[in-house]
């Protein structure tokens, strides 16, 4: 059995959170779950291990304001989906400037 190794609890997200890629614009899936120390994403494209990515959570509704985070984010782990066409993966947050950090703590406490 795999020792969890995650500090933070995290939450699934609702209302949903789109991730897009913050130079291209490109709509890389729907966070599943978050915590101020990282996320697991559903993907629509194959993502890879060990892969360092700038994000923008995006959530479906405005929450406590907060239209969008800002975040870099390490690629810990993939695995494909059922059917071959998509992935899960899980993300470790490495870069996230002080506002954006308090924005993603009032998202997480809207949530709760």
């Amino acid at each position: 059995m795999e020792k969890e190794r995650r500090q933070q609890e995290r939450q699934t997200a609702e209302p949903p959170l789109d991730a897009f890629e913050l130079h291209s614009g490109r709509n890389l899936g729907r966070v599943v779950d978050l915590s101020t120390e990282g996320f697991m994403l559903f993907s629509e494209e194959l993502l890879n291990a060990d892969s360092l990515w700038e994000f923008r959570l995006v959530p479906a509704q405005t929450i406590e304001g907060i239209e969008e985070i800002r975040l870099g984010a390490d690629c810990l782990w993939q695995r494909p989906g059922a059917d071959g066409q998509h992935c899960w993966a899980g993300f470790h947050i490495i870069d996230l400037a002080e506002e954006q950090a308090q924005a993603l703590k009032r998202l997480l406490k809207g949530h709760g």
